[in-house]
């Protein structure tokens, strides 16, 4: 209806191609609405309020057009019409993140996807275009690009070539805006490298002082350890925790399986005694479609941005294990480990666990497929126990940044003990 008339900016916002001419488009639109008769064709009506809104949206009268969606909101509600309730949550969304309102856009948007995947799957590259750029300008650049680059795969799949220049609009928008977040890195040299030799060090500490690979050596070199582990991990912000019953879509766990095996088979290397493997495409669809912040929030209570980053991790080899560590202090606030895959002979008389330090001594963990564990990987000391004869494990792990406070730096934190 006002489709010729609006454009985008360099900002990916909605701006006239013509300022005067979409005011007057607008004005008779709003006009055709208020005079409808009372009792009028509500589907008629829904769409002149939904254009009307998105016109004044694209004009800058942020206010006006919200008010004028959500009376599409309700019309289309009130109809039971269910394609259009995403529609227009995706346009109200859209009202909400231009004047700032981010919170009550998220809402709309992941409220929008999430219908459109189980009842219109004709409108999820729309939800994730609108949502990607949302968690864009939120800075969640990982995950806005996993959307991004979904939404770009069904609009070539629809072959429709301004849908498609749109969205690689965005995804090129993203790469850029990651790209420069790389090149800053180097104005925080000298805190990072102080960060990385301080986990460095503690990783050295308990490494001198016990081992994962023999649970013998616990109680013997626990009491040693006590009291800086517990000054350690006072200053931890999440607290470990085995999250069973996700409910985490079997074909994106199964999807990430088959891309960790090959990942792994092609392009694994050994560090600090296991595999790893960079994530990829499955691992971001994984990461675009399940709300792993959520995850985190609701089992820690910390509010967490999107994953900044994820590695895929593997042990093959019986007696395989991971001794004791800290993550590199950029790695995030949280940790999630997420178990791919774990097979085991039935009769085995041990298993190997992902296991952890504290205060009170030695925590272990069975992880099984499915099963996460969420902990703070910065502070709190963990590792694997060996493998066993015929036992395998493939996991990924997500690394989180905190959401709403200050970033931490090692100056507050405890010093290795000498």
């Amino acid at each position: 209806m006002l489709q010729h008339l609006i454009t985008q900016d360099e900002d990916l916002r909605m701006v006239p191609t013509d300022h005067d001419q979409l005011t007057t488009a607008v004005e008779k639109i709003r006009e055709e609405l208020q005079a409808l008769p009372e009792g009028a064709d509500i589907a008629r009506a829904r769409v002149l309020a939904r254009w009307t809104g998105i016109g004044l949206l694209s004009l800058g009268h942020h206010d006006d057009a919200r008010a004028f969606l959500l009376q599409a909101l309700d019309l289309a509600t009130a109809s039971g019409n269910s394609r259009a309730v995403i529609a227009t949550e995706l346009n109200l969304g859209d009202a909400y993140r231009y004047t700032g309102e981010a919170e009550n856009a998220d809402v709309l948007y992941r409220r929008a996807l999430d219908d459109a995947r189980g009842q219109h799957p004709e409108l999820v590259d729309f939800a994730l275009q609108h949502l990607g750029k949302h968690l864009m300008e939120q800075g969640s650049l990982t995950l806005a690009r996993a959307h991004l680059q979904e939404a770009l795969r069904l609009r070539t799949a629809k072959g429709d070539a301004g849908l498609i220049e749109s969205t690689q609009a965005a995804v090129d928008r993203v790469e850029l805006l990651i790209s420069h977040a790389s090149a800053d890195t180097p104005a925080s040299a000298d805190g990072a490298a102080e960060a990385a030799q301080w986990s460095k060090r503690w990783t050295s500490w308990l490494q001198s002082r016990t081992t994962a690979r023999t649970s013998a050596r616990w109680d013997e070199g626990f009491p040693a350890l006590r009291e800086a582990v517990r000054d350690l991990t006072t200053h931890e912000r999440v607290r470990p925790r085995h999250l069973r019953d996700q409910s985490f879509p079997v074909e994106l766990l199964a999807g990430m399986t088959e891309e960790a095996e090959k990942a792994l088979a092609a392009d694994g290397y050994l560090h600090n005694g296991k595999w790893n493997a960079a994530v990829g495409e499955a691992a971001n669809q994984f990461a675009g479609q399940v709300d792993l912040a959520a995850v985190v929030a609701r089992s820690t209570g910390l509010e967490v941005e999107q994953p900044h980053n994820g590695v895929y991790i593997a042990y093959l080899e019986e007696g395989q294990f991971l001794d004791f560590h800290v993550d590199e202090f950029g790695f995030g606030e949280a940790s999630l480990i997420l178990c791919l895959k774990h097979e085991r002979l039935a009769a085995a008389p041990t298993v190997s666990c992902t296991v952890f330090i504290d205060a009170d001594g030695y925590l272990e963990c069975d992880l099984a497929p499915g099963d996460c564990v969420v902990f703070d990987g910065a502070l709190m000391p963990h590792g694997r126990t060996p493998l066993g004869a015929g036992e395998s494990v493939i996991l990924v792990s997500f690394g989180f940044r905190a959401r709403h406070q200050a970033p931490r730096t090692v100056a507050h934190l405890p010093p290795v003990p000498r």
